[in-house]
Formats: structure tokens, sequence, C-alpha cells
């Protein structure tokens, strides 16, 4: 099959109909805005359905009544309308009801500006809205994985039945590079769980709420128990020349792909260096980070906001070895001879 050059937003969602996706929800903005652009474009032509919601609430809300209807169904936003969907990421999650939803970062707080940043890791990672659930955060560092892993999302939806965020940003947003696409799904399997309108399903019933304390604590340890299995059973990472690394730098995003080439540079200096990325924000890859910190000297933690993914990296190896850090913000992206200075002062000490 060829690939065809394309942008980010307009790859995954061209990806997310291809899976199956049949529709969409929400509400224009930069730099996510070519999304819902595509969506309008493509999903009516396979009998989709595409609504430009009043508002970001709207959208989520009938993200959440679509859900219920058995399909896959794809919302997607920038930072700030993220934060207003969030009551609905709950309801969702409370639900147990299958969402995909894409947020393609900007710089904040406030409106900040349309540069690319990373700082909603804590928004998607550590819960978002209200209550006591998680959602998968799979982060993706390039226009093909962010078109490979919306399908990823929806079969992570479908399977643990809970909302699943795809976690980029400006630049693999809006980068343009080749894309290749697989055969689509034709066909998605009935849920018993659905409500199809018709005889069968009528009996269904989907509500987050639970109104005795004894039934909600029973919700709750039922999602915790969804949860543990997600960390045991669907972490995605990726290592770069770690077998004999001394040093380790980690990111994840488009920042990953600096650190790459700054192993390269380090290596050809003469420093054992290797790369470990999150694929999966959540499930967090713990054990893996555990893992290579037996084996290694230090960390350096790089990432475009205030060390968010820090504070897991750290957790993760128990404080075992030193994790140093490295950021930009507002809108910047260190270069990779940015990166190689701090690694070597900082390793250096090591």
């Amino acid at each position: 099959m060829s690939k065809i050059l394309m942008k980010g937003n307009d790859a995954v969602l061209r990806a997310a109909v291809l899976a199956g996706c049949r529709q969409y929800f929400g509400y224009p903005i930069t730099p996510a805005s070519e999304i819902a652009e595509s969506a309008a474009y493509y999903l009516p032509r396979v009998g989709g359905t595409f609504i430009q919601a009043e508002s970001e609430v709207a959208a989520i809300n009938m993200v959440y009544g679509a859900a219920g209807g058995g399909g896959r169904v794809l919302t997607a936003s920038s930072s700030p309308g993220i934060s207003l969907k969030q009551e609905g990421v709950s309801y969702a999650a409370g639900a147990e009801l299958p969402c995909v939803i894409i947020n393609i970062n900007r710089g904040g707080p406030g409106l900040g500006n349309i540069a690319p940043e990373q700082s909603d890791y804590n928004q998607l990672c550590k819960g978002g809205g209200h209550g006591n659930y998680k959602t998968p955060v799979l982060a993706p560092n390039c226009v093909q994985e962010f078109a490979d892993l919306v399908r990823k999302a929806f079969e992570l939806a479908e399977e643990y039945r809970t909302p699943v965020y795809l976690q980029a940003d400006g630049v693999i947003g809006q980068m343009m590079e080749p894309v290749e696409f697989p055969e689509p799904v034709l066909e998605l399997p009935r849920r018993d769980w659905a409500i199809y309108a018709d005889k069968e399903s009528k009996h269904n019933l989907i509500s987050s709420i639970q109104l005795q304390p004894d039934d909600l604590e029973a919700l709750n340890r039922h999602l915790q128990a969804k949860y543990a299995v997600l960390q045991e059973r669907e972490v995605m990472v990726d290592e770069y020349r770690t077998e004999d690394a001394e040093f380790v730098l980690t990111g994840f995003g488009i920042v990953s792909r600096i650190l790459r080439s700054a192993v390269d540079v380090l290596r050809d200096k003469g420093v054992n260096v290797g790369l470990i990325r999150p694929i999966t924000l959540v499930p967090f890859p713990e054990v893996q980070f555990k893992a290579l910190a037996a084996r290694t000297k230090a960390f350096l933690c790089v990432e475009l906001n205030n060390g968010q993914m820090l504070q897991d990296v750290r957790l993760s190896i128990e404080c075992s070895r030193p994790v140093h850090f490295y950021n930009r913000m507002g809108g910047n992206i260190p270069t990779t001879d940015e990166i190689v200075s701090a690694a070597l002062s900082h390793f250096r000490e090591a």
C-alpha cells in the first residue's frame, strides 16, 4: 500500500474513519481544528454523522449519548476545550462508555497560545474530572503513529468500556509526514450492553448514578479492578539503545524524537546513553523504568511542561536513581544541542 503525505490532524481522522468511526461531535479550536474539518468532509461520505456542537460541553455530552448506541464515537479539542469536557468524561467513565478523545495540546495556562506544549499531562493522566476514575492515555510521536494509535484507542475503549485519550501536541497535529493506512474495518460487533432502539436492547440501562453508597462503592471497586488489568496488560513503551546504557533519557511525544537524536550525538561523544519513551502514559510503564534503574546510573527527563511526567518517573523507580529534569514551556521546543548539553552537565555528576 502506498503512503500519502498528510497533516497529522487529517491523518488521524481518516484513520478513525477506516477504523469504523462513524460519529464525530466537536467544536473547532486551534491547533486541533483540522480534525473537525476532516470529520465534516469524510463522515457524510461514508454515511456517518458530523455535528459541530455549540460548545465543548455540548460535544462531550453528545459523545456520551452516541457511545451508548454501541458505535465508534470520536471527539477532539485542544487544551482549554479539553478542560471544558471533563465533567462529561467523568460521566462516560462512570457509565463505562467507550469513546476516543483527541487532545492537541497548546501552550497554557489560560488561553495561552497555539504553539505546542505537553502541559495537559496532569489533566489527562491524573483524572481530569471528578471521581475515582482513570482513562488510558496514548502518546504518539509521529503522524504514522498518530494514525495507528487511533485504531488501538478504539479497541481499548471497547475492550475495557472506557474513554481513551490520544495525547498529541501542536507539532504532531500540524506537521506533514508520509502515512500508510490499513484496510478498513467493515463491520463492528453488536454490544450486549448498548441501546440500539430495538426489542433486544430496550432493557439496557446506561447511567453513572448510584444513590446507595454500597452500590457506588461496588462500581468504584469494579473500575479500579479494570484499571489494574489495564496496567498489567496494556503498557506500550519504546526503548532505543538501552541494552548497554549507563544513563537514560526519557520523554514522550514529539520530545522523544529530539531525544533519539541526542542519544546518537552523546554516543558519538563516548557517553553510553539510551532512551525510554512511554507510548502509554496511562498505564505508565513502571516495570520497564524500574528495570532500567536497576542497571543504570541516572535519568534525564525532558518535557514541554513544568515536570509533570517527572513525578511518575521518580515514583516508578522508587527514587533509586537521580532523575534530572530539563524543560521548555510556552510553546518552545528544545534543540538537540540543548539536550546534549544538559545531559553532559547532569551525567558528569553521576
